[in-house]
């Protein structure tokens, strides 16, 4: 995602000040494909960039919080939504506006952190939004931000033989090829072998389906983009909600969307959650 600085500004004493969320001032409703659960609401700070489930069942959230300290002084100062797959946690840092690189991150069941940086190639932005691991473990999609008509493809770091290792540039390997173009992705999650939902921060704050000409093999492939159904967007506050990261429990069959409400809401990201209908 890339980095606003009104999310920048939120402080721990904000948060202590955290409102309710409430009936709403807006809504949209999913289309037939997918039946709204529930929702719950996660801290900002540490849930409002995205999430991803773990075998168990149990989420894994980030926010502008999540950045370790080591990784934010080695000038990694942003971290997108994530994903979860083989037991690795994956993320996606970005640097400051002036870098050259991006980096994803691999934490293991253990804990320990193994990084991994990509030097940007011709006309590749900065932006490293997301993080998201095909079903059968072998290559990892990200995306940049803005109007884009592509999603970056890379050999998983660790669960690819491919990948080098720590220190060496991690390539791109083939991209996917939009048919559509696509407006602030922050983040997209396999529902299977040839089919994404993505969240996108457009002006109508949507989810995406993005279906693929055939699984992921490190060559180019086409993705054709639908519109799946709309963000709900509810709160007592009133203005401009932030469509986030977004997250496939594919165990369970539930799908979950983040989305930060306006000011001051914005101190308590919500979590909707869908399943299939």
């Amino acid at each position: 995602m890339n980095r606003r600085t009104r999310r920048q500004l939120l402080t721990t004493t904000a948060l202590t000040g955290a409102l309710v969320l409430g009936a709403g001032t807006a809504s949209a409703t999913a289309a037939p494909a997918w039946i709204e659960t529930g929702t719950t609401t996660v801290n900002s700070l540490t849930g409002g960039q995205g999430l991803a489930s773990r075998a168990d069942g149990s989420l894994v959230t980030r926010g502008l919080a999540s950045v370790p300290l080591a990784l934010r002084i080695a000038g990694w100062s942003h971290v997108g939504d994530p994903d979860v797959a083989g037991g690795y946690t994956f993320d996606a840092y970005q640097g400051g506006d002036t870098t050259t690189k991006k980096m994803f991150a691999a934490t293991g069941p253990d804990g320990k952190r193994t990084t991994y940086e990509h030097t940007l190639d011709q006309g590749e932005l900065l932006n490293n939004s997301f993080a998201s691991v095909s079903p059968d473990g072998q290559w990892l999609v990200s995306g940049e931000w803005g109007a884009m008509n592509r999603l970056q493809v890379f050999p998983t770091p660790v669960l690819n033989a491919a990948a080098p290792a720590p220190g060496a540039n991690l390539p791109q390997a083939g991209q996917i090829t939009l048919d559509r173009g696509v407006e602030s992705i922050q983040g997209c999650d396999f529902t299977d072998a040839t089919h994404l939902l993505c969240s996108s921060d457009d002006a109508a704050k949507e989810v995406l389906e993005v279906a693929l000409d055939r699984p992921l093999d490190g060559k180019p492939v086409t993705g054709h983009v639908t519109t799946a159904f709309a963000i709900p967007q509810r709160s007592i506050c009133s203005g401009s909600f932030e469509a986030e990261g977004i997250d496939y429990d594919a165990a369970r069959g539930t799908l979950r969307v983040a989305v930060v409400p306006p000011s001051p809401c914005l101190v308590a990201t919500t979590v909707i959650a869908f399943r299939g209908a």
